[in-house]
């Protein structure tokens, strides 16, 4: 990262949960934030959450529905223009919604919010990652993906599919397990220019916690009195990967929230001809778009 000017930190997820505290704590350490964000009221009010910490924080909003691949393909190349230095992407945003939807693509929504969309805003700031070495890219996984069901690495994986309440922790389990795989490959084919690829589970947070749960403000507040699920772990991990220095040169790795200890992801994530498989399957989904 450049010692003279603010490092660029382009985030998404930044407006709810353990992304708003790590955009806090970014810009508390002096990063040039820009927000990719759906909501207009959300990201006002986490610009103010940051600002109270950070008056002088330089925060840039940019808005797109990462429901819909090409506003986040639009928004990938405006960011692209409007900065020649990217220091850090994080892709921070996801979704566990308890019934199925699909969407204007034809997609079910938590592959598209949960895996297309970061590759995609990837893909499209990947040069500009690269020109900006030393970089980084941290994406935000999970241990979920340890139960993600029966995979396979087919162009209708990406498909909507019905499933039950109970049955959404499947389908969520197995977006984080893809994002984990995206996250290896890209280490892998970005080996040698200096940028830093990897990504990290987050541990249980309360904050943001089932938003489709009638009864989830109520359990977010019992549990956040028995202090469980403290978001701030989770945020910390996050910030911890996108400056701490140890990680500015380790790449290829997936972080515990536990102290950052290096975790073994479950099949078929540990495997690099299945990582390059379905980064090939995703590039021939995307490719009109990106």
């Amino acid at each position: 990262m450049s010692e003279i000017s603010a490092p660029i930190v382009v985030m998404t997820g930044a407006t709810s949960g353990i992304g708003r505290l790590a955009a806090i704590e970014l810009a508390s350490r002096g990063a040039h934030l820009v927000l990719i964000a759906r909501s207009e009221v959300n990201a006002e009010a986490t610009g103010n959450a940051i600002r109270t910490v950070a008056p002088q924080a330089q925060i840039d909003i940019h808005y797109a529905d990462l429901t819909r691949l090409e506003t986040v393909s639009a928004v990938g190349q405006t960011i692209a223009r409007e900065h020649d230095k990217i220091d850090v992407l994080i892709n921070n945003a996801g979704i566990h919604a308890f019934a199925p939807r699909t969407t204007v693509d034809g997609y079910d929504e938590m592959m598209a919010v949960n895996y297309l969309a970061p590759w995609l805003l990837t893909s499209t700031l990947r040069e500009t990652l690269i020109r900006s070495a030393p970089s980084r890219i941290v994406t935000t996984a999970s241990e979920a993906s340890r139960h993600h069901g029966k995979i396979e690495l087919t162009g209708d994986m990406f498909a909507p599919t019905r499933f039950s309440r109970l049955g959404s922790s499947r389908i969520y389990g197995r977006t984080k397990l893809l994002d984990i795989m995206l996250s290896l490959e890209l280490s892998r084919q970005l080996e040698g220019t200096g940028v830093a690829v990897n990504c990290l589970d987050p541990g249980f947070n309360v904050t943001g916690l089932g938003r489709e749960l009638s009864f989830a403000p109520m359990l977010e507040r019992i549990l956040t009195r028995l202090k469980i699920g403290d978001p701030r772990r989770g945020a910390g991990i996050i910030v911890r990967l996108a400056m701490d220095a140890e990680f500015g040169t380790a790449t290829g790795g997936y972080f515990s929230v536990k102290d950052a200890t290096p975790l073994e992801p479950v099949s078929p994530a540990d495997d690099p001809n299945a990582r390059q498989a379905l980064w090939a399957i995703t590039h021939e989904v995307l490719g009109a778009i990106s």
